[in-house]
């Protein structure tokens, strides 16, 4: 992973102290509540129903296993005792004292950890697959690029103040999508053109929230080298004819959708010419130089299967199950890529306790070149772990409560924090993911029912993603009281598509009901090893609509 170089310390230490300082004087009545708010949002601080949230980025998801015990030691010290995965692989503490944040900042600094660019209206963290690297169908290693991104939006001028806050992923898996490209502001794709040569096309207009569309191509083929000239052309466009004056529609979809891709492309290519082998053109070095940040682990030369691991899956049920569903392939012979699932029946989706991030931290050491990573569902991956500890680790994690074998079934649930924490939410998603959850704890059933997503949102904020659920729920006030929107045929994997809604929206005790009647008529429809989702998209809405309204008059 990329390690910090003397001036990217230098630019986190000078940064916690300005923001120490400015904190200080906000706390002495010098300076005003108004004052004070964009200092704390360019260094992802937020105030939340009940107490301040620290947003930490993560970039690109990765995290070695010291700032895991970092993250650790701040729950225990700052916080309540666990932190909260989000949806954009970033950690979230969300019961800090306002005065600590100072404190905290400066920890996690000490572990090239901040909070910068995790709120307000800039370039926000850069994502991608959780599998990168290790993802034997990726054309290229996708984390190079997405540092480079990262360096290049961190603390540029002319991004710091966009009309709204701006979001890019970069996927590197050819008719797959784990990085959902197509709903992020900017979505880059690497591709290969007839002459193997690798490049990027680029994507615009994508986004969730109150207004959900997916993007468009706006660059075909892009050359590696300039791909930070042709971003920062796409930038400068939604810079200049971004909406300012209703927050609703200052994101860069609105813009794309009223030019028209064509348009857009147009403006798009005339910044690029004028940018086009300037000062921000890549050079071969840079680009070495950023890829040796990212060296493959030192992999022993294994086989596929060993011997004591074909015995425990056969002769250990629950192993052999969570083998099967939380593990997959890797690109290295003998290894796995194994996934702890933070959805147990009971707990908040996505969060992990302090004492659970330092065992994860200990088992990152021991199993997996000291290296973790969050993803999009709100889980962690160890991306390196050989076939022959598989056994241990499982029994490791079990113990922990990171080893449910729910990974892409139906209670692995995303949900935003909602009505519990935000003070944004319309209504709670918690207590809709328990309900849910306990209404399908039969393991068995699950596995037969397959792959099938639930992503609940507390507001049109779509923080949960709902809008790419094959089942979304969206938490709606009617009258004061918390409502539940139900979509249907959202999907976020091979293609980005936004759900159906299904009809009029539900009180929160109908949720688990519902869902319980769209799931059985999928089991009465579908055919054999069909999936949720190829049913829903062979046979539609009306089927579903039917079941849970009765017939149309």
């Amino acid at each position: 992973m990329y390690v910090y170089q003397d001036y990217d310390q230098r630019l986190l230490d000078e940064r916690v102290a300005q923001f120490r300082d400015q904190t200080q004087r906000y706390l002495d009545g010098k300076l005003a509540e108004e004052e004070y708010r964009p200092l704390r949002l360019q260094n992802g601080l937020y105030v939340q129903r009940y107490a301040p949230m620290l947003r930490v980025a993560v970039p690109y998801g990765m995290m070695a296993s010291a700032q895991l015990r970092m993250l650790a030691h701040i729950c225990r010290t700052w916080d309540k005792g666990y932190c909260h995965v989000s949806t954009r692989q970033n950690i979230q503490f969300n019961w800090p004292e306002l005065q600590d944040v100072p404190d905290i900042l400066e920890a996690l600094a000490s572990v090239q950890m901040h909070a910068i660019q995790t709120s307000g209206n800039c370039i926000r963290n850069t994502t991608t697959d959780e599998f990168a690297g290790v993802n034997a169908k990726e054309i290229d290693d996708p984390r190079p690029w997405c540092e480079l991104i990262r360096q290049w939006s961190t603390f540029n001028p002319e991004f710091a103040y966009l009309p709204r806050k701006f979001k890019i992923a970069v996927n590197a898996v050819p008719d797959e999508d784990p990085a959902l490209i197509g709903v992020h502001d900017i979505g880059v794709q690497i591709v290969e053109n007839g002459q193997d040569e690798t490049g990027f096309q680029i994507w615009a207009g994508g986004g969730l929230g109150r207004t959900p569309m997916t993007g468009e191509v706006i660059g075909e083929f892009i050359e590696p080298k300039y791909l930070l000239a042709y971003l920062e052309a796409v930038l400068r466009v939604y810079n200049k004819y971004g909406i300012r004056d209703n927050k609703y529609k200052a994101r860069i979809k609105i813009i794309v959708k009223a030019m028209g891709r064509d348009k857009f492309r147009e403006l798009t290519e005339r910044e690029f010419a004028e940018l086009k082998d300037g000062p921000i053109t890549l050079t071969e070095h840079e680009i070495e130089r950023m890829r040796a940040s990212f060296p493959a682990p030192a992999y022993s030369s294994l086989t596929d299967l060993p011997q004591a691991l074909s015995q425990a899956l056969s002769s250990d049920k629950a192993f052999s199950r969570w083998y099967h569903t939380n593990t997959r392939a890797h690109k290295q012979a003998g290894y796995r890529a194994v996934t702890l699932t933070l959805k147990k029946t009971g707990r908040v989706p996505g969060d992990i306790t302090d004492e659970q991030l330092d065992v994860v931290a200990d088992l990152a050491d021991r199993y997996s070149f000291g290296e973790v990573r969050t993803t999009h569902q709100q889980n962690m991956v160890l991306a390196d772990v050989r076939q022959d500890e598989l056994f241990d680790l499982w029994q490791a994690l079990e113990s922990m409560g990171l080893a449910t074998p729910n990974l892409k079934l139906l209670t692995d649930i995303v949900a935003c924090p909602g009505g519990d924490y935000c003070s944004l939410a319309n209504a709670k998603s918690i207590p809709i993911a328990e309900a849910i959850q306990h209404r399908f704890e039969d393991m068995d059933y699950l596995h037969d029912l397959g792959e099938l997503d639930i992503n609940i949102s507390g507001c049109m904020n779509a923080c949960g993603h709902h809008h790419i659920g094959h089942i979304g729920i969206l938490g709606v006030d009617k009258k004061g009281r918390e409502y539940y929107q139900i979509t249907l045929g959202g999907r976020g994997d091979k293609v980005s598509r936004i759900g159906d809604k299904m009809g009029p929206s539900f009180e929160s005790d109908e949720v688990a009901d519902v869902v319980e009647k769209i799931v059985n008529l999928y089991v009465e429809l579908r055919h054999d090893g069909e999936l949720f989702i190829d049913t829903y998209e062979r046979v539609g809405m009306e089927p579903f609509k039917e079941r849970i309204y009765g017939p149309a008059n």
